[in-house]
């Protein structure tokens, strides 16, 4: 079957804000006398925001209830993006040119209110068909409930639809889920080789991401 969809993550993949979210979790986790352990990042990436911000608070023990943690962290994030919206080389014009062609949507472990921002910025909110924040299904990355909402949304089977992703749980997230997956690994964060073994094709760049390079994927 041929490609008919095009699904993207959002961090990692249109911007590149992992590290400020390190940074800005890190920081917060410090505020409040706990260590940021290792492999605290690694393990968040992907989540929900009621994931993660459970995370925070009951497993590394920042002494906030879980809604807090959601709301402070998120509100730093916001004022950072305002600041600079860190945007991945070549990812508005890869989102352009594949929605050209191409119905797509967007399926982020972002909240809600950082989705809109970023894409308003960028100016390319009118490009997806729809917008998906893994706080509106019931289970976040690695789960497939993203993923399989957003192609219900664009009325096509995931068996037709592609997903651009990065991170290991959002590799494995849209493999679970059905979909072709296409695979930007992150410089600082690269995935897991579980995960990259699911991608079919794996670019090292987005300039790489060509309606072309989709039409291959069949």
């Amino acid at each position: 079957m041929s490609i008919e969809a095009v699904v993207f993550d959002l961090d990692g993949v249109i911007i590149d804000t992992e590290e400020v979210w390190e940074e800005v979790r890190r920081g917060y986790v410090a505020e409040h006398g706990r260590e940021f352990l290792p492999d605290t990042q690694t393990r968040m990436m992907g989540m929900s925001t009621g994931e993660w911000s459970t995370h925070l608070s009951e497993e590394v023990g920042v002494p906030r209830a879980p809604e807090q943690v959601a709301t402070d962290v998120l509100a730093r994030m916001a004022e950072r993006y305002r600041a600079d919206l860190p945007l991945i080389p070549g990812s508005v014009d890869a989102v352009r040119r594949l929605a050209a062609d191409f119905p797509i949507a967007l399926a982020s472990s972002s909240a809600r209110i950082l989705i809109d921002q970023v894409l308003e910025t960028a100016g390319i909110t009118d490009l997806f068909r729809t917008t998906l924040s893994t706080e509106e299904v019931p289970r976040g990355k690695p789960e497939p409930d993203v993923y399989l909402e957003a192609t219900k949304r664009l009325g096509l089977s995931p068996e037709v639809c592609a997903a651009v992703e990065d991170s290991s749980n959002g590799l494995r997230s849209a493999g679970a889920a059905g979909l072709t997956v296409i695979a930007v690994p992150h410089g600082v964060y690269p995935p897991a080789d579980d995960a990259l073994a699911l991608a079919s094709l794996v670019i090292k760049s987005l300039d790489e991401l060509t309606v072309e390079a989709v039409r291959k994927l069949n």
